[in-house]
């Protein structure tokens, strides 16, 4: 983990079941982003996706990338574009900063019709240090297999 590191960007399909779904998980019962005729009454060309399902696919993408002890410390982020339903959003990150076990990581994720969030995630990988310390790559040790005999 070091400054300028970049992250492999994920691709994530955005349907309406993504879009209801988040919506309901995070309790967000606005029309919008459930009801399709609703929402053209409001000016918008289809449902889309609220700002806390964004806030939990940005948080997954970090913790996808940085492993199961990775904790985030601090999500900012700033929504623009919103994700409708048949778009595509890709997650790229971009390490800013390293102190210690703690990163922090500039996100942006684009759609077809542009940037639908940016923003800054603080996270810190317990892990981090003492693997480096022990040679060990960073990520590697989540990368174990056993396989049988051949």
């Amino acid at each position: 983990m070091r400054a300028g590191d970049a992250l492999p960007p994920l691709e994530i399909p955005i349907t309406r079941t993504l879009i209801v779904a988040g919506a309901i998980a995070s309790r967000d019962y606005q029309d919008v982003h459930h009801d399709a005729e609703l929402a053209h009454q409001k000016g918008s060309p289809d449902i889309f996706m609220n700002i806390l399902t964004t806030n939990g696919l940005v948080g997954r993408y970090i913790t996808d990338h940085f492993g199961p002890t990775a904790v985030l410390r601090k999500v900012a982020i700033r929504l623009g574009a919103p994700n409708y339903s048949g778009d595509t959003m890709v997650l790229t990150g971009r390490v800013e900063e390293v102190d210690g076990d703690t990163a922090t990581v500039r996100v942006v994720g684009a759609n077809g019709i542009g940037k639908h969030v940016t923003g800054t995630v603080t996270v810190t990988v317990p892990e981090a240090e003492a693997e480096a310390e022990a040679g060990v790559p960073a990520g590697a040790a989540g990368n174990v297999s056993s396989e049988g005999p051949a």
